[in-house]
C-alpha cells in the first residue's frame, strides 16, 4: 500500500492553479497510477483538511530538441482538489501568494 507521501509528489505551483485557491481549488502532481479516492484520502491525511471533490488530469509529455537529437518529457498526472466550504486552507500555499 502506498503512503500518502508516495501518491503526492508536489504542488503545481503556476498562475492559473493560484488563482484557483480563492475557491478552495488546489493543484498537485500526483502519481500516476493513484485513483480520485486515493488522491482524496491522502490530501486530507497530509493536511488535516476536508476534500469535497477531485478532478485528474493526464498531461502527456511534450515534443522536445536538443541539436538533431529528439524525444519527449515524461507524462505526469496531476489532480485539482475541491475543499469543503467549512474546511481551512491549506497553509503551504498561503506563503506563496
Amino acid at each position: 500500500m502506498k503512503t500518502a507521501q508516495d501518491i503526492i509528489i508536489a504542488p503545481v505551483i503556476t498562475e492559473k492553479s493560484m488563482s484557483g485557491i480563492a475557491d478552495k481549488k488546489y493543484t498537485f502532481k500526483v502519481a500516476k497510477d493513484a485513483n480520485k479516492v486515493e488522491i482524496a484520502k491522502a490530501v486530507e491525511e497530509i493536511f488535516k483538511v476536508k476534500v469535497a471533490k477531485v478532478n485528474t488530469i493526464s498531461v502527456r509529455g511534450q515534443a522536445r530538441r536538443m541539436g538533431r537529437y529528439s524525444g519527449y518529457t515524461s507524462s505526469w498526472k496531476k489532480a485539482i482538489v475541491t475543499l469543503k466550504a467549512d474546511s481551512k486552507t491549506i497553509e503551504f500555499f498561503d506563503g506563496l501568494m
